[in-house]
């Protein structure tokens, strides 16, 4: 397990794409919206405006890690590395492990980058850090929980990347990720409401404004949890029919 981590961990750290996709990307936009959306508005609205987009935004990005962990789980099936580590001693569980803690790892260092640029850039407020931290392991958990599902579950990369959109884009647009919560019809409220990425960002903004209760986080963090373990049971039950169809 440990090996997989480390030549996961190795790969991640070369890939330049990555760097791009999860990092440069992500801020581009962000600024972008905020120029757009502040542009002519008072300091008050600036401000509202600016806590939204961030963790809205960084919500959002997150989930395209789940294109690279589809990318990476089904090139080593098509190229026989499944067939050959089922072949020794290591257990399902410790492979499924071995994938998920580099990107586990990704997501938390993108999560801290772009909060960072918010408030070297923008100033934002991290008014309750601690909260914020144990948000960003929660969200990291569930992304990659809901990425490893994906990745046994599809058959080639196209339709990874096709759902990791519907997901992140969709997701966004349903959650108020884009446009506030509240100007969004009563039926998008509602659904909103069984989305993780709307109470991920809930989590987020009452967080950073130093006002999230305990209520809401024990709310937000059993959605989030049972996201991620939801994604890791279906990972795991579908391990066996993945391997049949690996290649030796």
């Amino acid at each position: 397990m440990n090996g997989i981590i480390s030549l996961e961990t190795k790969k991640y750290l070369q890939d330049k794409g990555l760097l791009f996709w999860m990092i440069i990307l992500p801020i581009a936009f962000t600024v972008i919206f905020i120029s757009v959306f502040t542009s002519g508005v008072d300091s008050d609205t600036r401000e509202q405006v600016i806590t939204s987009i961030i963790p809205g935004y960084t919500v959002m990005c997150v989930f395209f890690i789940m294109i690279n962990m589809v990318d990476t789980i089904l090139k080593d099936k098509n190229y026989g590395m499944t067939a050959r580590i089922a072949s020794t001693p290591l257990s399902p569980y410790k492979y499924l492990v071995g994938k998920w803690v580099p990107n586990l790892l990704v997501v938390m260092i993108q999560i801290g980058i772009l909060f960072s640029f918010g408030k070297i850039v923008y100033g934002v407020s991290w008014k309750q850090p601690l909260i914020l931290f144990m948000l960003t392991i929660l969200i990291a958990f569930t992304v990659t929980g809901i990425g490893l599902a994906l990745a046994f579950l599809v058959n080639t990369i196209n339709m990874g990347i096709a759902i990791t959109q519907v997901i992140a884009m969709g997701g966004a647009v349903l959650s108020g990720l884009w446009v506030p919560i509240s100007m969004m019809p009563d039926f998008i409220q509602n659904i909103a409401k069984f989305l993780p990425q709307y109470w991920a960002h809930q989590g987020y903004q009452n967080a950073m404004a130093g006002v999230l209760e305990s209520t809401l986080l024990l709310h937000v963090s059993l959605v989030l949890l049972g996201y991620g373990f939801i994604g890791f049971l279906i990972a795991i039950f579908r391990y066996p029919r993945f391997l049949k169809r690996a290649r030796g």
